[in-house]
């Protein structure tokens, strides 16, 4: 932890009058757990202060909270804060330059600076704990309401995989502990992520029974638009089924091809040893070392991804 750049965002949020609160592209429950919660902290410690939330929805998590409309006068003597975002290509709203200043907040492996404060903490597993941080240091200071400590509770949970994630230690829970001193109530956030549609549980039973092995062991599995439609579930909903491919006890890669609009391909990898985030960035992604994402463009390039994933399989298993 930093301390000293904390006081600077601290400094900075205290500061400013109009704060907009920037995520990534096909936003997480981390990144909107972080946006929300980070918004519920600012507006009960500052009431005045008009904070804004720039961000698409996820029809999944709108339980946490709501995007704004944001215009481009808003951004007129603004302070924005990016959250979860590595690079500003991946940056949802891209006038985010247009504020007067800019803050960086994120917890994946460094790609660029950006802002004109950049704190990133690669030790904690979800950007909703750099929020927590920020909000524990200032505790005498700054406010939140059961609001606040719902959304970052959601993002913790869904970024370190109900807590089983690499990562996850003892800051943790004591950090987690400290919502539920703000009146955290957990079951709204279960019964909201435990439900599964009658179309994606069918789908579920396809994705299992189709998704394929290479020779060395990395699982991983195609989905198509035309899966999509048979089927009648979101792009959403289907790539959420990442993690079904990671209970395979031969296969310490797992990825998930998608095709977005545009006949855009990406990928979603995750790993139970091997360090996958620097082959992911030879494919324009990134992300965390066992967790991250690339984007391909074309299904051609998923094929040159996947052998050199199944090479870095091989290698994995030789030396263990």
């Amino acid at each position: 932890m930093d301390k000293n750049k904390l006081s600077d965002i601290y400094a900075k949020i205290k500061d400013f009058n109009k704060i907009i609160i920037s995520v990534h592209k096909r936003p997480d429950g981390d990144c909107l757990g972080s946006a929300y919660g980070l918004k519920d902290i600012i507006k009960t410690t500052w009431p005045n202060k008009e904070v804004l939330v720039s961000a698409e929805v996820a029809s999944y998590l709108k339980f946490i909270g709501k995007p704004d409309d944001i215009k481009d006068k808003d951004y007129n003597g603004a302070l924005v804060i990016s959250v979860d975002t590595a690079a500003r290509n991946r940056i949802y709203d891209q006038r985010f330059d247009k504020g007067d200043m800019l803050i960086k907040i994120d917890h994946h492996i460094p790609v660029e600076n950006f802002g004109d404060i950049d704190y990133v903490d690669t030790g904690r597993p979800s950007c909703t704990l750099i929020i927590m941080d920020l909000f524990n240091e200032f505790s005498d200071k700054l406010k939140m309401t059961k609001v606040g400590a719902k959304a970052l509770y959601t993002g913790t949970l869904t970024d370190t995989g109900r807590f089983k994630y690499s990562g996850v230690d003892g800051d943790t829970f004591r950090s987690v502990s400290v919502l539920f001193d703000q009146g955290l109530l957990t079951k709204e956030i279960y019964d909201n992520l435990d439900v599964r549609t009658m179309e994606l549980t069918k789908y579920k039973g396809y994705f299992l029974q189709h998704f394929k092995k290479t020779p060395n062991g990395v699982a991983y599995i195609n989905i198509l638009p035309k899966h999509i439609k048979k089927f009648k579930v979101s792009l959403g909903e289907a790539t959420s089924l990442v993690n079904e491919l990671g209970y395979f006890d031969d296969c310490p890669i797992w990825i998930l091809f998608a095709e977005y609009e545009g006949k855009i391909v990406r990928a979603r990898m995750r790993s139970k040893g091997p360090a996958i985030d620097k082959l992911a960035n030879k494919y324009d992604g990134g992300g965390h070392r066992l967790a991250c994402g690339a984007n391909l463009g074309t299904w051609k390039r998923s094929k040159l991804l996947l052998e050199e994933a199944d090479a870095l399989a091989k290698q994995y298993k030789e030396e263990l």
